[in-house]
């Protein structure tokens, strides 16, 4: 695509903060959700702290030629819950946190050789375009289902037709900026869009207070009255139960990290096409697989460290950077450092976890919708005529939008990591077959 700023391109001083701003916002939500989800005293602003950490020792690793946000991963949420239910104190849950981080970065390190010494060869024929188009369009269809339930219902059970109306003023002020905007404009659609969102749920729920509606109340101010001033980090609370930890409990937290790791990869993978797509230049040979593999591996080991979450590639930076045509990894070195720095900024912080539900959700709708999109293009070379390409891509959009996942004791495959082996099984069983004839040309 067209990108306005390179991976190299370094925009001004004032852009850049602003830049960096709107990168934020588009990783805050689910950065934060995942500690939230976690509870047991886990630390929102730790979470940011080592998400910011993380994807500084990426950027180190992948050579600053790599411009993706690392944040709290999903994958890990069963096993972060397996770490708290097994041990023997909170104080050991926190320490089995980081231990289980070691374990699935050390799964990374220990591909990450193997790809260095193999290459990365074998992967582009084990996953070619045809198997890592479609999955890359099932990462993005795959959390539609999250930003419409966002957008219609606020994070509530029943529909809410103010948040509704707040998603769309969000999602067609984005839409416009990007479309109709100005260059500035056009870079930074996302943080006009979400003003423009909170802007019109403000003025509901300053309307819903006034008159009782509790339908009409969507931003949470309440969350000023308990801020936290300083971020609690994982290792403080790990320190003081070093004594609570077990050889059982480390073997659990093990069988609970290690295989997810092993699926994450399959994510790792996907998320670098999809990225190397929108740059035009493969990731995967530079800087390199075994470079983004330990840049996320040992990011999330540090992240792990300070907030508890192990991090991973964002899709929502990845769409950030797709929609604003804006590649800069001086982007991404300031939104990390800005995640850091933000971190022991109460007010700021809760300034941001105040923004609702629906009004991301407005914003998640494009940002879903251009990694699917992204996926879909990567097929568009691809001769769905040939009933060898046309059964792989339907096994794995169809597995993927049909919610196939399987778990297996503590782990789960999540839909993406299922339609993906799926479509990797499929593709070697066709390619196998003679290739069609070709037809004569009249």
């Amino acid at each position: 695509m067209n990108l306005v700023y390179g991976v190299k391109d370094k925009p001004k001083a004032g852009q850049l903060i602003v830049f960096a701003f709107q990168q934020l916002l588009a990783i805050l939500a689910a950065t934060i959700a995942v500690p939230a989800i976690i509870g047991n005293g886990m630390s929102q602003s730790a979470a940011l702290f080592g998400a910011g950490v993380g994807t500084l020792v990426y950027l180190l690793f992948t050579k600053f030629k790599s411009p993706v946000f690392l944040g709290s991963s999903f994958a890990f949420i069963g096993s972060m819950f397996a770490a708290f239910g097994g041990a023997a104190s909170a104080g050991a849950g926190f320490a089995g946190l980081i231990i289980g981080a070691v374990f699935a970065g050390l799964v990374y390190v220990v591909i990450a050789l193997i790809v260095k010494a193999a290459g990365v060869e074998w992967i582009s024929k084990l996953m070619p375009a045809v198997v890592i188009g479609p999955t890359v369009a099932i990462i993005g269809l795959s959390l539609a289902g999250n930003a419409i339930g966002d957008a219609m219902k606020n994070g509530g059970e029943n529909m809410n037709w103010a948040g509704f109306l707040c998603a769309l003023i969000t999602l067609f002020v984005v839409i416009i900026c990007s479309v109709y905007g100005k260059k500035t404009a056009r870079l930074i659609p996302f943080i006009i869009g979400i003003a423009a969102g909170y802007i019109a749920a403000t003025i509901f729920t300053l309307i819903g207070k006034s008159t009782g509606n509790e339908a009409l109340i969507l931003v949470n101010f309440d969350l000023f009255k308990n801020m936290q001033w300083v971020p609690d980090f994982t290792f403080v609370q790990a320190y003081k139960s070093l004594g609570d930890i077990t050889p059982s409990y480390i073997a659990t937290i093990a069988v609970a990290y290690i295989p997810v790791a092993f699926v994450v990869f399959a994510e790792h993978i996907a998320d670098h096409k999809n990225l190397s797509s929108i740059i035009d230049q493969d990731l995967l040979k530079e800087p390199g697989l075994h470079r983004t593999l330990l840049g996320d591996g040992i990011g999330s080991m540090v992240g792990a460290i300070f907030g508890g979450c192990p991090n991973t590639t964002y899709g929502e930076s990845v769409g950030c950077v797709a929609i604003t045509g804006n590649a800069s990894v001086a982007t991404i070195l300031a939104t990390a450092c800005l995640a850091i720095v933000a971190s022991f900024i109460a007010p700021f912080v809760t300034l941001l976890a105040t923004i609702p539900s629906c009004v991301m959700g407005g914003v998640c709708v494009t940002l879903y919708g251009f990694i699917a999109v992204s996926g879909l293009k990567m097929i568009q070379g691809v001769d769905l005529g040939d009933n060898r390409n046309l059964f792989v891509v339907a096994t794995i959009l169809i597995s993927g939008i049909g919610g196939l996942s399987l778990t297996i004791g503590k782990v789960t495959l999540t839909e993406v990591a299922c339609a993906l082996i799926l479509g990797i099984i499929v593709n070697l069983v066709c390619s196998r077959a003679p290739a069609p004839a070709q037809k004569p040309v009249e």
